[in-house]
């Protein structure tokens, strides 16, 4: 028999660690960042307007999908995934001999599709809101003709009356 009794209390931490944040998070992460740091150490020219903007692993590590983005935009994603393919081997072989784990993943590239889809909606939006030239006249004009607090017309530093000048 046990003399240990037992207090009613379970056995968790009450502060946040690591283990509170989900593995494959932390694994995803952990790929960025050393695929970043890899690329900034890389002289291609094909690179020089490219952002990975997260990384997408299995849970069992054995395929990794990139996420990113160019400058150039879609016009520049072929000649990115070209220079990315040749790379894709040393890029791999970076992950292996700085992340501690147990398997090195199969890395592919892909274009961000939220980043994509965001240009999008920026562009239609820029063709929805543009006034005409009409109403951006007949604003002007109303905006114009309303006081302003604080704002002194004939410069006496007074309240903007006739009488002003009077007295």
């Amino acid at each position: 028999m046990s003399s240990r009794k037992s207090s009613g209390r379970t056995n968790r931490r009450q502060h946040n660690t690591a283990r509170d944040y989900p593995r494959t998070a932390r694994l995803n992460e952990l790929l960025r960042e050393i695929l970043a740091e890899e690329l900034e150490r890389i002289d291609d020219e094909r690179l020089e307007l490219f952002t990975i903007i997260s990384v997408d692993a299995e849970s069992d590590l054995r395929r990794a999908i990139v996420y990113y983005d160019c400058l150039d935009g879609e016009a520049g994603d072929e000649v990115t995934l070209q220079a990315l393919g040749e790379l894709r081997v040393r890029l791999q072989a970076a992950i292996g001999r700085q992340a501690r784990t147990k398997r090195t993943p199969e890395l592919s590239f892909a274009p961000d599709p939220s980043v994509r889809s965001g240009e999008r909606i920026d562009a239609i939006l820029k063709e929805v809101i543009v006034p005409s030239a009409d109403d951006a006249a007949g604003d002007d004009a109303v905006a114009g003709d309303e006081a302003v607090p604080g704002d002194d017309a004939d410069g006496d530093g007074g309240s903007g009356d006739a009488d002003d000048a009077a007295t």
